[in-house]
């Protein structure tokens, strides 16, 4: 029953492997933004000591996590499935003897296990040598965010797993795909953390999946808050975002058939 999603995330670890030239490529860009924004957080911090609840080492380390968070977790450009229904070939893939959701999120893990190789263990490194850095003061934090770091790749799949289904109702997903990236990047944790924002933006936030993806791992690095409440924020969102994923997919492929694919 399981035999064949251990291999396809050993395939999709393969197939992005073999892109190392362009992975070096995007650390060093990783990188060179990283060593922006972390000028810009010691700028808003000179002077005030801590905003809200980030000394310099925190905010420094909430730089150099999430930019390598950025391609594990992934957030842009992917519309392989959106290509694949608008050709048609989609109906090959569920033609197969698999589940089409568990299928591309195994493949979607091995691409997320050489991205943390290559993007997220580098610029971490590269701020703890050169930066004031905030390492874990607990052992069982770093196993607590491996955990957190694969439900948020997993939140971030559910999420870009409805985006390109919705090709099987819309002429061109691209558009809905490019809009998610903007708004996830900002509402995430991505570009400031959350608790910069206003009270009542960080509780409508927290309803919501984006702090899943960036916020919650950084948190739980940086020992903020209860570790366990983060990880059933994620783990709640990851439950619904894969129900409605199927339930999508399976109307998707009842009008795949009325219309004659």
């Amino acid at each position: 029953m399981f035999r064949p999603y251990p291999q396809l995330v050993r395939a999709g670890f393969r197939r992005y492997a073999t892109y190392r030239q362009a992975m070096l490529a995007g650390l060093f860009t990783n990188i060179l933004f990283g060593l922006l924004r972390a000028a810009v957080l010691a700028a808003v911090l000179a002077g005030r000591g801590t905003v809200g609840g980030y000394d310099l080492a925190t905010a420094l380390t909430y730089v150099w996590v999430g930019q390598g968070l950025l391609v594990a977790v992934l957030i842009w450009g992917d519309q392989e499935l959106s290509r694949r229904i608008r050709s048609g070939d989609v109906v090959i893939d569920l033609g197969r003897p698999w589940d089409l959701q568990a299928a591309m999120l195994a493949a979607d893990l091995g691409r997320a296990g050489v991205a943390v190789l290559l993007r997220l263990l580098p610029p971490v490194a590269f701020g703890a040598i050169f930066f004031p850095f905030r390492f874990p003061e607990h052992a069982h934090t770093w196993l607590l965010f491996a955990v957190s770091l694969v439900l948020a790749v997993v939140v971030s799949f559910g999420i870009r797993f409805l985006l390109n289904l919705s090709a099987f109702w819309m002429l061109e997903a691209r558009g809905l795909i490019a809009m998610w990236g903007i708004a996830a990047g900002v509402l995430s944790g991505l570009v400031v953390p959350i608790a910069w924002y206003p009270a009542w933006a960080q509780a409508a936030l927290w309803w919501t999946p984006f702090p899943a993806l960036f916020q919650s791992p950084i948190d739980v690095f940086t020992e903020r808050g209860d570790a366990l409440a983060v990880l059933g924020h994620q783990v709640a969102w990851l439950v619904v975002l894969c129900a409605v994923g199927r339930l999508v997919l399976a109307r998707g492929a009842r009008r795949l058939v009325v219309q004659g694919g």
